[in-house]
C-alpha cells in the first residue's frame, strides 16, 4: 500500500533518491536565507524595526540549508545541480510571487508595500513547509538518522508561521489589509499549481532513479493532480487565514543554533 511514510521511506533508504531530496531541499532553504537577509537590509527606514526578526527568518533558513547538507556528508555524499523543473523557490519568482531578485540585488530601499508583498508570500510558503515538516515529525521524528533534523526544522517552520500571522494582522490594523488579501489570495492559487507542478517533478525523477513500476508511478502522479484538485477547489483557503498565534513574537529572540549539523 501507498503512503507518505512508505514513499520517504524509499527515498531515505536509497543513496541516490536521498541525495536529490537533501540537495533539492538545501537549495531551496539556502536561497530564502538570501532573499531574507536582502530584505532585511533594504528594510525601509519606516519599518527597521522589522528587520532583526526578517534577519533571523533568513538565517534559520541558512542553518536548515546546513542541515540539510550534513545529512549528506553524513552519508559521504556531496550536494548534486537541482533540476530545474524542481526549483521550486526560482518557479515561484519566475511567477511572480514574492519580490523580485533584481529588486533584491540592488540598493534602493524597499517599500512598506514591499514588505506587505513579502510577508504575505511567507506566510503562504511557511504553511506549505510547516504542513510537510509536521507530516514527517509525525512519520520519521524518532528516525536516528533523521529525526533530530526533522524536529528541529518543524519548529523553526512553526515559528516562522507564527511571526507571519502575527505581522500580517498587526499591518492590517495599520491599513494594508485590502491589499494583504489580495495578495495573498494571489499567491495562495499561485502557489498550488507551481507545488503540483513540482511535486510531479520531484516524483518523475524519484521514480526514475528507484526504478517505480509505470502503474505506481501513475498512481502517485494522480495522487498529486487529486490533491492540486482539492486545494484548487476549496484546500487553498487554509493559506490565506490570518489569527493571532499562540507563538506571539517568535522570531524575537536571538537566532537558534545547530552546531550538531555545523
Amino acid at each position: 500500500m501507498l503512503s507518505a511514510r512508505s514513499l520517504f521511506q524509499e527515498i531515505v533508504d536509497d543513496d541516490d533518491s536521498f541525495q536529490l531530496f537533501c540537495s533539492i531541499a538545501a537549495s531551496g532553504e539556502t536561497q530564502g536565507g538570501w532573499e531574507n537577509a536582502r530584505i532585511a537590509a533594504l528594510v525601509p527606514e519606516a519599518m527597521r524595526d522589522m528587520a532583526p526578526k526578517i534577519t533571523r527568518h533568513g538565517a534559520d533558513e541558512d542553518k536548515h540549508g546546513r542541515i540539510f547538507n550534513a545529512l549528506l556528508r553524513n552519508r559521504g555524499l556531496p550536494p548534486v545541480p537541482v533540476p530545474p523543473e524542481t526549483d521550486y523557490t526560482m518557479l515561484l519568482e519566475r511567477r511572480g510571487i514574492g519580490l523580485a531578485h533584481s529588486k533584491l540585488r540592488g540598493d534602493e530601499p524597499l517599500t512598506e508595500q514591499d514588505i506587505v508583498v513579502y510577508l504575505a508570500h511567507s506566510r503562504v510558503t511557511e504553511q506549505r513547509a510547516a504542513d510537510q515538516m509536521e507530516m514527517l515529525v509525525r512519520h520519521f521524528g524518532e528516525h536516528p538518522e533523521l529525526g533530530k533534523a526533522i524536529r528541529l526544522i518543524s519548529h523553526d517552520e512553526d515559528n516562522h508561521l507564527a511571526y507571519c500571522h502575527e505581522e500580517l494582522l498587526r499591518l492590517a490594523r495599520a491599513g494594508h489589509g485590502r491589499t494583504i488579501q489580495r495578495v495573498l489570495r494571489d499567491s495562495a492559487l499561485t502557489e498550488i499549481g507551481i507545488y503540483r507542478d513540482v511535486s510531479l517533478a520531484v516524483m518523475d525523477h524519484m521514480g526514475r532513479i528507484l526504478k517505480w513500476p509505470r502503474p505506481k508511478a501513475a498512481v502517485l502522479a494522480a495522487g498529486i493532480r487529486g490533491m492540486y484538485a482539492y486545494e484548487r477547489f476549496s484546500g487553498w483557503h487554509r493559506m490565506v487565514g490570518l489569527r493571532m498565534p499562540e507563538r506571539l513574537d517568535a522570531l524575537g529572540g536571538p537566532v537558534t543554533t545547530a552546531p550538531e549539523f555545523a
